[in-house]
């Protein structure tokens, strides 16, 4: 049986692109998820999520590991972008779909999401 520590690094590990979230990409929970999750599906490529509401460990836990306390939190290739503020002035500027196509192209990962 893994921590939820243990839980978390493995979903950040073996997901290039991740993000936690409230909610899901087709039904986003929070209006911050819903504007993170669109900017990342704009980019084209696929990606993992996990759903925080269904996941209160991973909720309570993830901000102490990640040292951020909020939600969404995408993480791209083991490190962590940031939060909505964030990932929407990444892809205002066309920073975010560079660093997603490039993590994409890594994983050899295509379009679509998938669960965590």
């Amino acid at each position: 049986m893994s921590t939820t520590a243990e839980n978390i690094q493995r979903q950040i590990s073996e997901n290039p692109i991740l993000i936690y979230m409230k909610g899901s990409p087709q039904l986003p929970q929070c209006g911050f998820s819903a504007q993170t999750v669109q900017a990342l599906m704009n980019c084209g490529e696929r990606f993992a999520f996990v759903n925080i509401l269904d996941n209160p460990d991973i909720r309570a836990e993830l901000p102490k590991i990640a040292n951020w306390p909020t939600f969404p939190q995408l993480w791209v290739e083991g490190e962590l972008v940031g939060g909505c503020d964030i990932v929407m002035e990444m892809h205002q500027s066309g920073e975010l779909e560079t660093l997603v196509k490039a993590a994409a192209q890594r994983a050899n990962v295509e379009g679509g999401e998938q669960n965590a």
